[in-house]
């Protein structure tokens, strides 16, 4: 099954004259990790904005998990966006007024779908995927703005993960950590995908982690708008 396909699609902002995306086709498929690279203003930050809804297309088609998403009205957008995608932002994004505990419940919080995946308490689950992601149990009670960087990223991923969502999309997630300690976060981050036979699409600008995925695309290559502006 093909998690993403996109197809003709343009993107640009209103009042603006030139597309910032031309892709003509992209298909991810179900349970691939891919690495999405590319060098600043080559798109990627609209690109994620429109896979997750939060933009829509100027034409062309989304479809993600076989159902046309660029078509869905807002609110079906956050719906859905609720119920099959886990999101790692760059700067985490944790409630700072919430235990580490509850971060990691919060999409168990608004979709039902991703709660009854759950056969454990959820509380049982969000401790297991963060053993699973070595956070240490010390960590637990203690508040968010008292765990180091790299505690924190594991606790976004165990947001983001949590309920078996089919698509995981993390934003440059190890940007702030040295390269041994991206890559062994980004193999422990594998295995949860693989365990909820999720689809990982993992944008960096580190290309020495691109040998640890499935495929590589550079969208500098396959956006048209870029390929064809004079930067």
């Amino acid at each position: 099954m093909n998690v993403i396909e996109l197809s003709n699609l343009t993107f640009r902002w209103p009042k603006q004259m030139e597309n910032l995306l031309e892709i003509p086709s992209l298909t991810i498929k179900q349970g691939e990790k891919v690495f999405l690279k590319g060098p600043s203003g080559s798109g990627k930050s609209s690109l994620l904005s429109l896979l997750t809804g939060i933009s829509q297309p100027t034409s062309g088609e989304i479809n993600l998990l076989q159902q046309p998403f660029s078509h869905l009205e807002s609110t079906q957008r956050d719906k859905f966006r609720a119920d099959h995608i886990g999101y790692i932002f760059q700067m985490f994004n944790l409630l700072p007024y919430l235990s580490v505990i509850d971060n990691v419940l919060l999409p168990c919080r608004f979709s039902t779908r991703r709660k009854v995946q759950i056969k454990n308490t959820l509380e049982a689950e969000a401790k297991r995927i963060l053993s699973h992601l070595h956070l240490p149990q010390s960590c637990l009670n203690r508040p968010i703005t008292e765990l180091s960087i790299g505690q924190q990223q594991r606790v976004a991923a165990a947001r983001a993960i949590i309920g078996q969502p089919e698509l995981l999309i993390a934003d440059e997630p190890t940007s702030a950590l040295d390269h041994d300690n991206r890559e062994a976060f980004i193999e422990l981050l594998m295995k949860e995908c693989e365990q909820a036979q999720t689809t990982l699409l993992f944008v960096s600008h580190d290309a020495t982690l691109e040998s640890l995925f499935d495929r590589s695309i550079a969208l500098n290559d396959i956006n048209q708008a870029y390929k064809g502006s004079k930067r």
